[in-house]
Formats: C-alpha cells, structure tokens, sequence
C-alpha cells in the first residue's frame, strides 16, 4: 500500500498539466492536485451507482467531491440542488468549472471545506454521498488528503457526526469504501454518530472489493 500511495501521490495527484478526460458520460477537467478518477475503480462506480437513484428534489453534499464527478452524477439523477466540498481548493475549482462544462452549474456549487466545517449546523440535506480516503497515516499536504485519512483515520473520523447533524430526519448517507480500508475502525465511527449500516451493493475489482454502504439515523 505504501508502494501504491507513493507513486499514486507523484505520479497522479502531483501530475503537472490539465487534463481533458471523459468519464461515465462527463467532460471532466482535472488539474495538478486534483484526483483524476480514471486511475481508481471507486468514482466511476460510485457514479454508476448515484445514476441508478431516484433524487428528483432532494438536496444533496457530495463530500470530497474531487473533480466534481459524483455531484455531477447526483445533479443528473435529478436532485435540485448539489453542494460539492472538499478540502482541497483546487478540487474545489475543478468541480465548479466542470459544473460549468456539463451544464449543472445551476444545480451544483462547490465550496471549500474540511468535512463539513464551512457548512452551517443543522437539517440541510436529503441526501449525503462521501467517497473518503480510507489509507491510514498523516498525509503529506491537502492534496494527499484525497488519499490519506490521517493516524488512526483521525482527519475523517468527525465526518459522520458531523454528517449526522447536518441530515435530514428521513434522510441517507451513501459511503463507499474499498475492502483495504479498516472497516471495523469506520464502522465503529459510524455507529458513535447514530447511523445503522446496510451493504447497499459491492463489487469485486482485481484484489479488492468496492462496498457502497447505505446510513441512516439509527
């Protein structure tokens, strides 16, 4: 793993250059930071997956939205309004410019926020789509939290509670994770925050399966 984040972090995310690329029906423009979701299997997953969901009205966050890709998805199945956050201000412009590109720019804004900081407490969406880093260990700077979750998951372990507060009663969190992450550290995190957890699907890809888990306040 350590192999793969080293030459994931220099090779991809430290890339130079903006790149033009497609993906499950986007024009997508990804910049030097900015996760490129054509080199792992989760987005273009996550995406199919969003794509098959009923969101007609709902209002819905993407959290660690990258380039944008999984609102892009959301404000497609319908939903009348998309918050797109990350931390990483360039993943912020690449998903407001990509809004712009694909037509949702109406429906998808981007703001930069680490987890849910810059979004005000209470009831506020429908519907919350996270795709978080689940690699253990301190990241190297804000672009690597696409990767690195911090010691012990400690920079994504607030998610869910804030999550929680900012959910709708009737409301659904859609996580996925790969089988490489610690799964009983995230679902004991989801557990403090009050949610009860179904697998709502999962794929096997090569060495590892992809699960889309589906929260809702317990």
């Amino acid at each position: 793993m350590e192999t793969l984040h080293f030459a994931g972090y220099y090779t991809l995310l430290k890339r130079p250059g903006t790149r033009q690329i497609t993906l499950a029906g986007f024009e997508l423009t990804i910049g030097p930071t900015v996760y490129d979701p054509r080199y792992y299997r989760a987005p273009a997953y996550f995406a199919e997956f969003i794509g098959r969901l009923d969101l007609s009205g709902k209002t819905v966050a993407d959290l660690g939205t990258g380039s944008g890709l999984q609102a892009l998805a959301a404000a497609r199945a319908g939903a009348s309004s998309v918050v797109a956050l990350d931390v990483n201000p360039n993943a912020v412009a690449a998903a407001t410019l990509n809004a712009r590109a694909n037509g949702f720019a109406d429906r998808v804004s981007a703001m930069s926020s680490n987890l849910f900081s810059a979004v005000a407490p209470g009831p506020r969406f429908d519907v919350i789509l996270t795709n978080p880093p689940f690699c253990d260990g301190p990241a190297w700077d804000v672009a690597d939290r696409a990767w690195r979750a911090g010691r012990h998951y400690e920079d994504i372990a607030p998610l869910f509670e804030q999550a929680r507060e900012r959910l709708m009663p009737n409301g659904v969190v859609y996580l996925i994770l790969s089988s490489h992450a610690d799964l009983a550290r995230v679902g004991h995190l989801v557990h403090r925050a009050g949610f009860a957890a179904r697998v709502a699907c999962q794929r096997r890809v090569l060495l590892e399966t992809l699960i889309i888990f589906e929260l809702r306040p317990a």
